[in-house]
């Protein structure tokens, strides 16, 4: 069996109080916010806490992000309602990226075959185009390929090919996407 490639981690005291300080200025100044309103100021705190933030990114209140260092939202990518972001490690949405409502994105576990049982990371990104739907859980190190969707409430432990449909726990591929662009005449 061949060991994966894990990160070790040890939090350190002004990383905990850094944490704490995002979770009370996120409580006070995001948090209340309703829905999609504040775009801007949203965008403003979470820069001055280390994110990086595209333009036309949509980011709602209500999602909680572990800490915005680690987070990097291309253009016109967006986190929904409520999402969990558990951003130990790095987390990239590409460009028109979209995470959808209650989704969890998980960047760290602990080593079960370690005595110790120490943190160990590695990092999430979701391609360009890429959607995660409601419910879903995207484990550490995972690759969401381009176009690719994550159905509703599915539990993605392996990387997704591009431009494919997966869904269930474990995700399976259900099939390609297609793309058909409807036009008006």
């Amino acid at each position: 069996m061949q060991e994966k490639n894990y990160s070790k981690i040890t939090l350190s005291r002004a990383s905990k109080i850094y944490r704490l300080l995002w979770a009370l200025v996120w409580c006070l100044l995001i948090r209340p916010l309703p829905r999609t309103l504040g775009q801007c100021w949203i965008h403003f705190v979470y820069r001055l806490f280390g994110a990086t933030i595209g333009k036309k990114v949509l980011l709602y209140p209500s999602a909680f992000v572990y800490d915005p260092r680690n987070l990097v939202m291309k253009d016109y990518s967006e986190i929904g309602p409520k999402a969990d972001i558990y951003n130990v490690d790095l987390i990239v949405l590409e460009e028109y990226s979209i995470i959808s409502q209650r989704v969890y994105l998980c960047t760290a576990s602990h080593d079960i075959n370690n005595s110790d049982f120490h943190l160990v990371t590695q990092p999430i990104t979701i391609c360009s185009r890429a959607w995660v739907a409601a419910d879903a859980f995207v484990g550490m190190g995972v690759i969401i390929g381009e176009g690719a969707v994550v159905g509703a409430r599915a539990s993605v432990f392996k990387n997704v090919d591009s431009w494919t449909v997966v869904g269930g726990n474990p995700a399976k591929v259900i099939k390609k996407r297609e793309m058909m662009d409807v036009t008006n005449k």
